[in-house]
């Protein structure tokens, strides 16, 4: 018996919970890319989706799809290994701007493709365009040349890439299955290979800042982008992270480049470095450079310390176009126009940051969007004076906030009205912030 391949036919498998194959999956998804498949049968197969689910194997043939949808970027004749790491999204999460240079420095090619800011977490690529003369705007040549001779470049996704994702995300987005996680699971992997990388580390953060609010959720997603690339012959190791407050002491565009730059410089907030260093370390052995991921993150420490990995962000800098002796000049002194302090109004300790609403206040400000028409204020932000258990007295400042206007100023500041709490005992010594880790067997 011939397989049935019309679009009705797959839809109706998907809802009855009959596994798809291999040339089911292709060919809805072709249709879908040109066009053939109309956006309702879409919608309709993406909420049998979500309701039904997807095993490994189908959401490693979805995502082999996506990648086909459009054009692959080669990385031939550039000696590897190629390696890169994503982020579910939070707020503070400057991590690929420390981590790429760091790798880099160690041995590992880095092509990485990132995304915007949208809702309340904050977008790699915006990061990068705060910097003068920053271009993340690559051709694949100029991508490619990046990774060759720098050890790693940053780009955004071009229309050409994963045209099907694209589609298919803007969809989700309107029919209430955001939240599946063979569509999650597919759209990141897709991204990721189609730029070139033989494997990938995933960032999946969990806690009130996060796309995944609780435990299980993280893990559910983190398992399935695990066995997927085991179905695609991909290495993909996902870590767990907490994202119950945000992430060092700077959230917004340009703050977090500087925030960076102190981390390159071994500055940085522990946290931020926590994260960072374990991440990285799971890069350069899912590379095969290191065997230990202990060892491994001594080697990164190492790169920080000797400068390297330092030299690695500022030639990735000039490569990109930015302007070093500009940045150099703004580094501790650009801000936007307009300012507020948010003082401590009783003393104590800090118990708790709601990295929801700082994030929610960031796009109040400017650092982030509501839709991705919305555009960002560089200078824009709010810096973290007291993190989680350290004390306060009455009047001391918590935070300082920026804006490019008053009206976004107050708006901000309304946001996070009652996003710190201070306790006048000290809370519990917070953690590790590394809640799991999730490698192929």
């Amino acid at each position: 018996m011939s397989e049935l391949l019309r679009t009705v036919d797959i839809i109706a498998a998907k809802r009855d919970s009959i596994p798809l194959s291999n040339a089911q999956i292709s060919t809805f998804i072709k249709g879908y890319a040109d066009g053939s498949i109309p956006d309702y049968q879409a919608a309709a197969w993406c909420m049998a989706t979500f309701l039904n689910g997807m095993s490994p194997e189908e959401t490693g043939y979805l995502t082999r799809a996506m990648i086909d949808s459009g054009e692959v970027i080669n990385l031939s004749g550039v000696k590897g290994p190629f390696v890169d790491k994503h982020s579910t999204g939070g707020v503070g999460d400057k991590i690929s701007l420390i981590l790429a240079p760091i790798a880099a420095a160690c041995g590992v090619r880095v092509p990485m493709m990132s995304g915007r800011a949208l809702g309340h977490t904050g977008g790699t690529l915006d990061k990068l365009d705060s910097i003068p003369g920053y271009t993340t705007a690559l051709t694949p040549a100029k991508f490619r040349d990046g990774v060759g001779t720098v050890g790693f470049a940053m780009t955004g996704q071009s229309e050409k890439v994963v045209p099907a994702d694209r589609k298919m995300y803007a969809l989700r987005d309107v029919i209430a299955t955001v939240e599946s996680i063979p569509l999650i699971t597919a759209s990141i992997l897709s991204k990721k290979f189609a730029e070139g990388s033989d494997a990938l580390v995933m960032d999946v953060k969990c806690g009130k800042g996060a796309f995944m609010k609780t435990p299980a959720d993280a893990r559910a997603l983190a398992e399935s982008l695990v066995r997927t690339g085991e179905s695609l012959d991909r290495r993909v190791i996902a870590v767990l992270t907490d994202m119950s407050e945000p992430l060092g002491r700077m959230v917004g565009n340009f703050l977090e480049v500087e925030e960076s730059i102190d981390c390159l410089r071994g500055e940085g907030p522990a946290d931020v470095m926590e994260v960072t260093y374990r991440l990285t370390a799971w890069m350069l052995v899912a590379s095969g450079i290191s065997k230990d991921v202990n060892e491994a993150e001594e080697r990164c420490r190492g790169a920080v310390a000797d400068g390297s990995a330092m030299d690695k962000f500022r030639a990735n800098v000039e490569y990109q176009g930015g302007i070093l002796s500009e940045l150099d000049a703004m580094n501790g002194t650009a801000r936007a126009r307009f300012s507020r302090e948010i003082k401590a109004e009783s003393a104590g300790f800090v118990s708790e940051i709601d990295a929801f609403a700082v994030g929610m206040a960031g796009v109040a400000l400017g650092v982030g969007r509501d839709t991705a028409a919305d555009l960002v204020e560089a200078m824009a932000g709010i810096e973290l004076l007291r993190k989680t258990g350290e004390s306060v007295v009455t009047g001391d400042v918590l935070m300082r906030v920026w804006a490019e206007d008053e009206a976004k100023l107050e708006a901000g500041v309304q946001r996070l009205d009652g996003s710190v709490s201070v306790n006048c005992n000290a809370p519990a010594e917070r953690g590790t912030l590394i809640l799991e880790e999730i490698a192929p067997e």
